[in-house]
């Protein structure tokens, strides 16, 4: 098994070509300013990258809490990654939370978020960055930087309203409002919500599902998800003539093709 990086406020396993990163800060209920979250889930999006023996990463949190997203006690103190004048704290916010965006949208394998506890702030972002995110019944989500007089400084702005829209990413953001899993699974930000104990299986039995496809082919798939977002059709197209070529040439496409054959042949 590959060598996994030294994490301080989070756990990682790797399991069935499955990684899951459990942020384990529950004191801080994992706001991920005033903590090493940030160093953690960087380092861990690097890793699966390098790592060939991950198909899937599964974000969650330890505790009560997904995410409290920015650490409120040092807002007050003007401490921690909130101190200094404009320009410092900028550069702050580059060299900290915004890491994190960076890294997540770098991630070659599907990500998938198990919001199992309130994702506020920027840690309704984070669940924002994975690819597919699943919410327990006691989950809530809330894009809440405005009621504290900040902006969505982590990238917010930009994911959510592609997830649902400019109109509702704009009425969530600009209200604050704190919204539960079911009108979360409604907007579409979710894809499904389960009672709490039974969120990690349902993340692992989705995960194990994806991780069973051609792992090469997977993260040519995933690349070419997020690439036809910003790109015109007949460059699109050209780029899938040479994934596609990859790919054929590629053991793991006959192996998918003979087990195939296989299981054709069983059926007659």
């Amino acid at each position: 098994m590959s060598t996994l990086p030294q994490l301080t406020d989070a756990l990682l396993t790797l399991e069935n070509r499955v990684a899951t990163l459990t942020m384990n800060r529950h004191d801080l209920r994992n706001a991920l300013t005033g903590s090493h979250l940030i160093d953690d889930i960087v380092a861990t999006a690097e890793w699966v990258n390098s790592c060939e023996e991950v198909s899937v990463l599964v974000i969650t949190g330890a505790g009560s809490a997904f995410s409290a997203g920015g650490n409120i006690r040092d807002m007050a103190e003007r401490g921690g990654d909130f101190a200094g004048d404009p320009a410092e704290c900028a550069e702050r916010y580059r060299k900290g939370i915004q890491r994190i965006p960076l890294a997540l949208d770098a991630v070659e394998v599907p990500v998938i978020a198990a919001v199992n506890g309130p994702a506020i702030g920027a840690g309704f972002d984070l669940a924002n960055m994975a690819d597919l995110r699943l919410a327990a019944d006691n989950a809530k989500f809330g894009e809440t930087f405005l009621n504290l007089g900040i902006i969505p400084g982590d990238g917010g702005a930009w994911f959510l309203q592609r997830l649902i829209g400019y109109q509702k990413a704009f009425e969530l953001t600009l209200t604050g409002r704190v919204i539960d899993a079911n009108e979360a699974k409604q907007l579409g930000i979710v894809m499904d919500v389960v009672p709490a104990d039974q969120l990690m299986d349902a993340a692992m039995t989705l995960a194990r599902s994806i991780a069973q496809q051609p792992a090469k082919a997977t993260r040519l798939t995933k690349r070419l998800m997020k690439m036809a977002q910003r790109t015109e059709l007949r460059d699109f197209l050209d780029i899938c003539a040479c994934f596609q070529g990859m790919s054929h040439n590629e053991p793991e496409h006959l192996e998918a093709v003979n087990r195939m054959l296989e299981a054709l042949s069983r059926k007659k």
